[in-house]
């Protein structure tokens, strides 16, 4: 099967992309699953009941979350009362949502799990290696295992992937909104990338207009962070193709649109 996996959605231009180019992508690449980081496809960050329908009308099937899973209010009951919309796993487990998802597409059912990074993320979470391993324990009847690892440092994201190499179907990172081109399949048949990018405003930093984030590089002054909302877009991610039967992936392609 073909899994596409988008990296993070920001701000309504975000979305709109998304729903102009998913529907020809999907049909080009023979895609049977979409999930996509949806943690700022709000306006201003945080993700909405109002952009995650978009963004499922677009052709996403499901998504995950990271940092900003809490950052609007509304957010708590919308991941108490969706199951295709998941929080990181290693979250206090008494906050609202999931850290794991079920896909089921009748032939064959895939879980997907999502966990956050330690390293330079600002706030503490449990041990992203040892909550996988409490994660998966409850997923030994799965084959096809997909991880999102929403985390900052480059080598803890490789760190995860060689350390769940053979146990999941595929480790892509999410978070920094900039697509590495070390896309691949590990030793185990565990397909890996550090980081699938983002979807979202290009001649941008991060989503975020430029002149606003060099003026706080060059003057360390608080600033409010505005979506470069009308400038062109670009969609960024990674398919990963994946053998149905053993879980294992067959390979992994990067891709960027715009």
């Amino acid at each position: 099967m073909v899994i596409l996996c988008l990296g993070d959605v920001v701000s309504s231009s975000g979305c709109d992309f998304v729903r102009k180019k998913l529907p020809a992508l999907k049909k080009l690449k023979g895609v049977d699953l979409c999930i996509a980081n949806g943690e700022n496809s709000a306006k201003g960050n945080g993700i909405t009941k109002g952009s995650a329908e978009h963004l499922f009308a677009s052709g996403v099937d499901f998504i995950t979350t990271g940092n900003h899973a809490f950052r609007r209010p509304e957010s708590r009951e919308l991941l108490d009362e969706r199951d295709d919309i998941i929080r990181p796993f290693n979250y206090p487990s008494d906050v609202p949502g999931k850290g794991i998802g079920i896909i089921d597409l009748g032939r064959v059912r895939v879980a997907v799990v999502n966990l956050m990074g330690n390293v330079s993320m600002g706030d503490s979470f449990d041990n992203p290696f040892l909550s996988a391993d409490k994660a998966l324990s409850q997923l030994r009847d799965f084959k096809i295992i997909l991880v999102d690892f929403h985390a900052e440092a480059t080598s803890e994201k490789q760190a995860l992937g060689f350390y769940l190499d053979g146990r999941v179907s595929a480790v892509f990172g999410t978070h920094t909104h900039v697509l590495t081109a070390d896309e691949c399949v590990l030793p185990g048949s565990t397909g890996y990338i550090t980081d699938i990018g983002m979807c979202g405003p290009s001649n941008s930093v991060l989503g975020v207009k430029k002149e606003i984030i060099i003026e706080k590089f060059k003057t360390n002054l608080p600033a409010r962070f505005d979506t470069a909302d009308d400038n062109p877009c670009f969609l960024s991610g990674c398919i990963f193709e994946i053998d149905e039967k053993s879980g294992r992936c067959l390979g992994a392609e990067r891709i960027m649109i715009s």
